[in-house]
C-alpha cells in the first residue's frame, strides 16, 4: 500500500474510445436493474426467522437501505473525480495501489460478478420451470459426473435454460451498447412496474385484519424465530443485535450491484453529474420499493407465513393468498422478467472492469480491446464462460445424496470480502481527500465526514459479527480475494516483461 498516491490528472479526463449513449435514465435503470433480481421476493422469509418479529424485520431493512443509499452517495464522489471505465476498480487502484484494485477486480471476475450472474440465470430458469414442466432441477440431459471430494458436473434442463440466457444477453451486448441499453431500459421498466403493482395489490387487496393485527399490533415480541448459532436467538437484546447484522447478509445481497453503474463511466453521458445522479436516484428508488414490499408482506401474511413460506417464496405466497391458484403462475412470470432485465445490466456492467484491468496490464490482454461495436467484446465473452462453468459444476454432498450448486457457496463465501472492498473504497475518499486536496471533485460525499464515517462504522460491524458467527462462510471469503496476490505478480511482472 502507498502512503501518498500520486494524483494523475488524466483521471479526471474522460474516455475517448468508447460510445458515449448512456443517459440520465439509462444510468439509473443500470442501477436499478441490477439491484432488483429475486432476492426481494425471498430473503425476507430467512430474516424473518433469524429476528422473529416483524417491527425488526423491517427494521433490518431500513438499516439495509441506509447503508447502501449511504454508500451510493459517498462512492458519487469517487465517480465524478474520475469518470473512467472500471469504476470502483480504478478507485481502489488510485486510493490505494494496483494490488488493491487487483484484488477487487479478480473476486470481481470470480465471484461476485459472475457468481451473481450464475445464480441470476439459473433462478430465470428455475421460475420458467413453474410454466413449462420439462424444466427442471432433476430432468438431467447429461446425468451428474463426479469428480470426487463432493463436487460433480451436470447438465440439466434447469442449467440449460441457464446458459442459453447468459449465452444469449453475452451475445446481444457484444452488438453494442444500443442493444444492451435497450433490453436494460424494457426490462427494468416492466419489473419496477411489476414490483410495483405487487406492493399495491398486498397492500390493497391482499389486507388482513388478522395478519395486521398480529404483525403491526404486537410488532416487538420475538416468535417463530430460530437460533443464530446454538445457545444465542433473537430473544435477548444481544442475540437480537446479532441477528440483525447476520440477517443482513440476504438484504444486502438483495440490494447489490449498484455499484455496477460505476464500471460503464466511459460510455455515460455527462458521467460526472449523472453517475452521481444515477446512483442516488437508482438506490433510492429500490430501497422505497423494498421496504413498501415487506410492508404489503406484512399486511398480508401473518409472520409465521412469511417465516414458513414453501421454499422461502414470500411473494408467491403473498400473491396466492390473494389469488388463490394464480399467485405462482403471476409470480413466476414477473421473477422472469426481473432476473433476465437483471442479468442483462450485470453483464453489461462487469465487463468493463475487466477491460480497465486489461488495459492495466494484469488481466488477458484481448479483453482491454473494443470491437467494432465499440464494447469489450472478448470481456464479455470471458465473463460468459465462466459464469457458465459455475453453473454447470455442482457441490455433491455424499451424506444425503443431494446436489448443490457451487456459485451459491462462493457467493456466501464471497458477500464478507465483498463489503470489505465497500468498506475500503469508502475509506478511499477520507485518503483522498488528504493525498489529492486540490483535485477537482464535481459533487462531494454528502455529510463529509460522519456520513461516510457512519457507513464505515455501520458495515463494519455487520462484518464482524459475521466474522465472529458465520466463520465458515466469511474466512473462505478471504481466502479467495488473497488468492490473487500470486496471480497478480504473474500478470505484473509478464506486464512488465513486455513493457
Amino acid at each position: 500500500m502507498t502512503n501518498s498516491p500520486h494524483h494523475d490528472p488524466s483521471l479526471a479526463q474522460l474516455d475517448t474510445e468508447f460510445k458515449r449513449g448512456l443517459g440520465l435514465y439509462d444510468s439509473t435503470m443500470v442501477v436499478v436493474g441490477s439491484m432488483i433480481g429475486s432476492g426481494i421476493f425471498i430473503v425476507s422469509a430467512d430474516m424473518g426467522r433469524l429476528i422473529g418479529s416483524p417491527g425488526w424485520l423491517l427494521l433490518a431493512w431500513v438499516f439495509t437501505g441506509l447503508l447502501t443509499v449511504v454508500g451510493a452517495l459517498s462512492y458519487g464522489e469517487l465517480a465524478a473525480m474520475m469518470p473512467r471505465a472500471g469504476g470502483q476498480y480504478v478507485y481502489l487502484r488510485e486510493a490505494y495501489s494496483p494490488l488493491w484494485g487487483f484484488l477487487y477486480g479478480w473476486t470481481l471476475f470470480m465471484v461476485i460478478q459472475t457468481g451473481t450472474i450464475a445464480a441470476v440465470a439459473v433462478g430465470f430458469a428455475r421460475y420458467t420451470g413453474v410454466l413449462w414442466g420439462a424444466i427442471g432441477d432433476d430432468h438431467f440431459l447429461i446425468p451428474p459426473v463426479h469428480l470426487g471430494a463432493g463436487y460433480a458436473v451436470s447438465l440439466s434442463t434447469t442449467q440449460a435454460l441457464g446458459l442459453l440466457m447468459i449465452a444469449f444477453l453475452t451475445w446481444t451486448n457484444t452488438r453494442g451498447l444500443d442493444w444492451g441499453k435497450a433490453i436494460q431500459n424494457v426490462f427494468t421498466t416492466a419489473k419496477t412496474g411489476a414490483l410495483i403493482a405487487l406492493i399495491g395489490v398486498g397492500l390493497l387487496l391482499g389486507w388482513n385484519a388478522t395478519a395486521v393485527s398480529g404483525n403491526f399490533g404486537d410488532l416487538w415480541t420475538p416468535r417463530g424465530q430460530v437460533e443464530v448459532v446454538p445457545g444465542l436467538a433473537a430473544t435477548t437484546a444481544f442475540g437480537l443485535f446479532v441477528a440483525i447484522c447476520v440477517s443482513q447478509t440476504g438484504s444486502l445481497f438483495s440490494s447489490d450491484a449498484w455499484n455496477n453503474i460505476t464500471f460503464t463511466a466511459g460510455e455515460v453521458k455527462n458521467p460526472r453529474r449523472n453517475i452521481p445522479l444515477s446512483l442516488a436516484f437508482g438506490t433510492s428508488i429500490v430501497i422505497g420499493l423494498y421496504l413498501l414490499a415487506n410492508v404489503a408482506y406484512l399486511v398480508t401474511l401473518p409472520l409465521d407465513g412469511i417465516q414458513q413460506a414453501p421454499a422461502d417464496r414470500v411473494a408467491t405466497a403473498t400473491l396466492d393468498a390473494i389469488f388463490p391458484g394464480l399467485g405462482t403462475v403471476i409470480m413466476a412470470v414477473g421473477i422472469m422478467i426481473s432476473t433476465f432485465g437483471c442479468n442483462n445490466g450485470l453483464i453489461l456492467a462487469g465487463a468493463r472492469a475487466y477491460y480497465a484491468m486489461a488495459r492495466d496490464g494484469v488481466f488477458f490482454k484481448r479483453a482491454g480491446h473494443l470491437n467494432a461495436a465499440k464494447v469489450p467484446a472478448w470481456g464479455l465473452v470471458l465473463q460468459g464462460i465462466w459464469a457458465g462453468a459455475l453453473i454447470l459444476v455442482r457441490t455433491y454432498n455424499p451424506e444425503t445424496g443431494t446436489y448443490g450448486n457451487l456459485y451459491s457457496n462462493l457467493l456466501d463465501y464471497v458477500i464478507s470480502a465483498a463489503l470489505i472492498f465497500y468498506i475500503l473504497t469508502i475509506l478511499g475518499i477520507f485518503r483522498l481527500r488528504r493525498a489529492w486536496p486540490d483535485a477537482d471533485r464535481p459533487y462531494k460525499a454528502i455529510g463529509y465526514p460522519v456520513v461516510p464515517a457512519l457507513y464505515v462504522l455501520g458495515a463494519g460491524t455487520v462484518l464482524l459479527v459475521l466474522f465472529a458467527y458465520r466463520t465458515a462462510t466469511t474466512w473462505p471469503g478471504l481466502v479467495i480475494m488473497f488468492i490473487g496476490v500470486p496471480i497478480y505478480l504473474f500478470w505484473h511482472r509478464r506486464a512488465s516483461a513486455g513493457a
